[in-house]
């Protein structure tokens, strides 16, 4: 599907005149409250409710724009969606492969700086898009991958339609991602944010003529002993199920029904869903620190030790048995709970930041941002997930591997063809 379909989503009214200029203000700010409840809950936390609260209205009246929840949560997706079309249009239109994504990234800072100062509306993040129910999920995903070919249309075809579409996927994914933490930044530092990100993706972290070759490092499943083997078989399953789903989707039920279960026998070996998601958390950071840390340990340049634990994570996500759970679930859990886990989260980047800056000193990476660097590694560590297919494609998984993880290596604009 190379164009965008035509809008899934439709008020209660069956009026076929042009809505009135009040009727499209009233569903705007419901649109915005709703964004903005999505992004600070979750789609999880979306309710009539809270919207109404939000715009002062009572709940029978947001009925009057939408009639299901369903669809006031597509209608605020889709906007985002269209927001981000618009957006890779505009880019589209520079010269060559930098400029248009130069003028992308430029668009998401100066969207991300007018939001925080309240100039304009909030946009949902699309993390939630996978917890809708059909067919509002795959009509949506379908105008996200319209929206994906357009960027894939951003780079060189010469260059070859595997490499391009990793390098999309990246594009994307970082900028997603870096919506969250641009927060730790000032507007004021947006112009230095926008030049060290464009450094990484023109050059990436690695020096000039170094290769990929990354030594094998096994990521463990689980430090758990027999007596918990069912256990891990839950979160297993539940970590899969989050990644393709969503929390919301991801019900007890589903995962239960997955390993042929009772949903009884969930609550046997667990405490809820909340506290299955931090125990999934919990699993998916010990084995990324674990992974870390033998990295770490392993001799070579730290540019070898990085690349080394790079390849071991990429490749959990891309054979998908046991992958890392995405950080996007965090949306869904309550304050209290998320905290926690963002700063270990931020303990994670911190460690890879570390690694990038010791390798900066003895010469083996080039002189990069690392907390930037980090960040967008993390981001593209967390979506591999979503790249499994595309993998399974690949002659084999060190070549999916390498094509993958080559884009921040490397760069995504850089000529660079693998020799080792």
């Amino acid at each position: 599907m190379d164009t965008p379909s035509a809008p899934l989503t439709a008020t209660s009214v069956d009026d076929p005149t042009e809505p009135s200029d009040r009727f499209r203000a009233t569903r705007d700010r419901i649109l915005d409250a709703s964004a903005q409840v999505i992004n600070d809950r979750g789609l999880r936390g979306l309710t009539f409710v809270s919207v109404a609260e939000a715009v002062k209205m009572n709940t029978t009246s947001i009925t009057y724009y939408f009639k299901r929840k369903e669809l006031l949560a597509a209608a605020t997706l889709e906007r985002t969606i269209d927001e981000m079309e618009h957006s890779v249009d505009i880019a589209a239109r520079q010269a060559t492969p930098e400029a248009r994504v130069d003028d992308l990234l430029r668009q998401v800072l100066d969207q991300s700086a007018q939001e925080k100062l309240g100039h304009r509306r909030p946009l949902a993040r699309l993390s939630d898009l996978r917890s809708l129910n059909e067919p509002l999920n795959t009509d949506l995903n379908a105008r996200y991958m319209a929206v994906f070919r357009k960027v894939v249309g951003f780079f060189d075809p010469g260059a070859g339609r595997d490499r391009n579409w990793a390098r999309t996927h990246i594009l994307l994914d970082t900028l997603h991602w870096c919506r969250v933490w641009l927060s730790q930044y000032s507007i004021r530092d947006y112009d230095r944010v926008h030049a060290r990100m464009m450094e990484l993706y023109r050059t990436g972290y690695a020096q000039p003529g170094a290769a990929w070759a990354p030594a094998r490092l096994a990521v463990p499943n689980s430090d758990a002993d027999d007596k918990e083997i069912n256990r891990e078989t839950y979160l297993r399953a539940a970590t899969i199920m989050m990644n393709e789903r969503g929390y919301r989707g991801a019900s007890v039920e589903r995962i239960a029904g997955a390993l042929n279960l009772s949903k009884g026998s969930f609550y046997h070996h667990l405490d809820g869903k909340d506290g299955l998601v931090t125990d999934c958390f919990d699993r998916s950071y010990t084995r990324i620190s674990l992974t870390q840390r033998a990295a770490m340990a392993q001799g070579g340049s730290w540019y070898d030790r990085l690349t080394a634990a790079t390849a071991a994570l990429t490749e959990v996500q891309f054979d998908a048995g046991f992958p890392l759970l995405r950080v996007t679930a965090l949306s869904a859990l309550p304050q209290p709970l998320r905290q926690p886990i963002l700063a270990r989260s931020d303990r994670i980047s911190q460690r890879f930041a570390g690694m990038m800056i010791d390798g900066i000193t003895e010469g083996s990476i080039r002189p990069i941002d690392p907390l930037i660097a980090s960040q967008c590694l993390i981001a593209s560590l967390n979506s591999a997930f979503d790249f499994r297919l595309w993998a399974a494609n690949r002659p084999d998984r060190a070549t999916a591997v390498r094509l993958y993880s080559e884009v921040l290596a490397f760069g995504m604009l850089s000529d660079h063809r693998h020799t080792a």
